[in-house]
């Protein structure tokens, strides 16, 4: 038994079966032993084999679609000696519902249709087992179920439909895209899965390259604005293309892409009309250039070649409309000159250095422009006219002259006055025929130095046609006012001071403003009191002058307060001058100069005995009686000489 189980095998055959150690053999006419006629391949006879198990196999072809189980192959074991006491088992995939044995003969069978892009091979196992018993008579072996390729799909386009786009105005042979078409069949079983790729739509634009699927352009020079797209019909077949192959097919939408190889185009020229009162910067023609390409291919520049020697009109270009945007840079003026013809180029802003042969890139266009006359109104000879005049003249002085003309050709006479919001205190007078200006107050340089007026000419025939201009009229001045002190002085003299100590520097102002500056001169006038032989007067040529001590201590009981009479005289002309008196107070100093206590002030303390903080306190009591009600101590009784004595009476009232 165990010798019987080593010397079994299953063969597996493509072509045949066979047996270990054996050749194939001559396929049968017949059916086979035992067996129907064998279905769907070749079959074999029994052969003698040195192993006890013999089968055969056959490929299965796929999509099988006969009435009856197709014939798959025979299971035998040397075993078996007809008699009816083995029993053939299948297992494994697809046994027993798509494969199904005879248990008597052998026979395999498929009984469903197979589809071998589902699955390819089946692997089965196979035993003999003894009918009485179920024991194995053979050991259990493998073996497979090949499933044969039949050309049963199409290629199909997985990526489909495509769009391409290439430039137009390529060379011929430009690639545009690669399709690529899949076939679901055994690509190594015969031809079934070898595609090759045709045009079906979209020649003779366009090629496929029959292996790669790339497609070509087939023309040169295509141009997009006469046709910018294209439908593409590719069809892949498989079978090599031979008939009989199956085909599938996608389509591709190719769009030629915009490059520059048009110039801009003017289609007209242009003839507008302009009112001469027309703003400054204000559009007055647009022109526009056409250009067949798209995006930044089309944008244009615009320029002024010829017609514009003055700088009369500007041309720039607006991004959004590509047109042409001609403004106004300088007045209008019909009189002058009634129309204007320029000559505008347009050019391609930017040039394919590809297509520079089909140039120029640029057109010209001609623009006339006629300017309509309106009624303008008066137009002074200056906007703005400044005059001068001395604030000493006479009332009816005659300060200037404006003059104003009506631009137009009828010239109609104009009549002159003064905006009043302008000259409220109306200081001015205008001549309404001549224009000329007068004074109608007297002026004061030192009140108002810059009188800004404006002046109005009206036209006679049409008063509602008004021209305006801006007279500035300075004042001059004059020297009518005297220097006097800059500040209000508070000079003292220290006790202790020295001889020749300045005690103060004095400066003036002056309201006038002569051309050359400011010349101060300073003197000290004697009032009778002997000041001037205590303290003398030094000019420092800087319109300033100190104050200066003549002799050493000064004392405040004696004299606390000193007066100094100080003339101030300007340069003129003519020379003008005032007097300031100086109150020098006589102080009490510290070691450093700083004063403690002077002049009259101290005098009342000291007649009181009192310091002023304790002044101070007293003041306070006083108005703390008032408070309580004591307002007999303000009657006349109470007034007294000293306020030692008032502060007695106080204290007697108070007890």
């Amino acid at each position: 038994q165990t010798e019987r189980y080593a010397g079994s095998v299953v063969c597996l055959c493509v072509c045949a079966c066979l047996t270990l150690n054996s050749v194939p053999l001559a396929p049968a006419r017949g059916p086979s032993r035992g067996g129907p006629p064998r279905q769907g391949g070749y079959g074999w006879g029994p052969a003698r084999s040195r192993r006890s198990w013999v089968w055969n196999q056959f490929f299965v072809l796929e999509e099988y679609t006969g009435d009856e189980p197709l014939y798959v192959g025979k299971l035998h074991s040397d075993m078996d000696r007809g008699d009816g006491q083995v029993t053939y088992v299948l297992s494994g995939e697809g046994a027993p519902s798509i494969f199904t044995i005879d248990p008597n003969t052998g026979d395999i069978h498929a009984t469903k249709r197979l589809d071998r892009e589902a699955q390819a091979y089946y692997t089965l196992r196979a035993q003999a087992r003894d009918r009485a018993s179920a024991r194995p008579v053979e050991p259990e072996s493998q073996f497979v179920v090949k499933v044969q390729d039949i050309n049963d799909n199409e290629p199909r386009f997985l990526d489909g439909p495509y769009a391409a786009s290439v430039p137009e105005m390529s060379p011929m042979g430009t690639s545009v895209v690669t399709v690529v078409a899949t076939d679901a069949d055994d690509p190594t079983y015969g031809n079934s899965a070898r595609v090759v790729y045709s045009i079906l739509q979209g020649q003779p634009y366009f090629s496929v390259e029959p292996k790669t699927g790339l497609i070509r352009t087939a023309l040169a020079d295509m141009d997009r604005e006469s046709r910018d797209q294209y439908l593409l019909v590719i069809q892949a077949k498989d079978m090599v293309g031979q008939m009989g192959g199956l085909s599938g097919t996608t389509s591709v939408t190719v769009t030629l892409s915009d490059v520059n190889d048009n110039p801009p185009h003017f289609y007209q020229s242009y003839q507008y009309l302009v009112p001469e009162s027309a703003p400054l910067a204000s559009l007055v023609a647009k022109v526009k250039a056409v250009d067949s390409d798209l995006g930044s291919n089309a944008d244009v520049d615009y320029s002024i070649l010829d017609g514009d020697p003055l700088g009369m009109f500007r041309i720039v270009t607006d991004r959004e409309t590509q047109e042409g945007l001609l403004t106004l840079q300088k007045v209008l003026d019909y009189e002058a000159r009634p129309s204007y013809t320029l000559t505008v180029e347009v050019t391609n802003r930017y040039v394919d250095p590809r297509f520079v042969a089909l140039g120029p890139f640029s057109d010209r266009a001609t623009v006339r422009l006629l300017v309509k006359n309106v009624d303008e109104p008066p137009v002074f000879s200056s906007d703005l006219a400044k005059m001068a005049v001395s604030e000493a003249v006479d009332v009816g002085t005659s300060v200037g002259r404006v003059s104003a003309l009506d631009p137009d050709s009828t010239n109609s006479p104009v009549r002159y006055s003064i905006d009043r919001n302008t000259d409220l205190e109306r200081y001015f007078h205008i001549d309404g025929s001549t224009g000329e200006l007068r004074t109608a107050r007297l002026l004061d340089r030192e009140l108002v130095s810059l009188h800004n007026i404006t002046v109005t000419a009206s036209e006679s025939l049409d008063p509602s046609q008004v021209g305006t201009s801006v007279v500035l009229i300075s004042v001059t001045d004059v020297n009518d006012n005297a220097p006097a002190f800059a500040i209000d002085y508070q000079p003292f003299v220290c006790e202790n001071a020295r001889s020749g100590q300045v005690i103060e520097t004095i400066s003036a102002v002056d309201r006038d403003e002569p051309q050359t500056g400011h010349r101060f001169l300073f003197s000290l006038l004697s009032p009778g009191d002997g000041a001037t032989a205590n303290f003398t007067l030094r000019d420092n040529q800087d319109n300033t002058a100190s104050v200066l001590t003549r002799r050493a201590g000064f004392l405040r009981r004696e004299r606390p307060l000193h007066l100094l009479p100080v003339l101030i005289s300007d340069a003129g002309p003519p020379a003008l001058s005032s007097t300031g008196t100086l109150s020098v107070r006589v102080c009490a100093c510290d070691a450093d100069g700083g004063r403690s206590l002077c002049g009259e002030e101290s005098s009342l303390l000291r007649a009181a005995g009192l310091s002023p903080a304790a002044l101070l306190s007293i003041l306070a009591c006083l108005l703390l009686l008032l408070g309580e009600g004591h307002t007999d101590l303000l009657t006349p009784p109470l007034v007294h000489e000293s306020v030692h004595e008032c502060l007695y009476e106080w204290v007697n009232v108070r007890q």
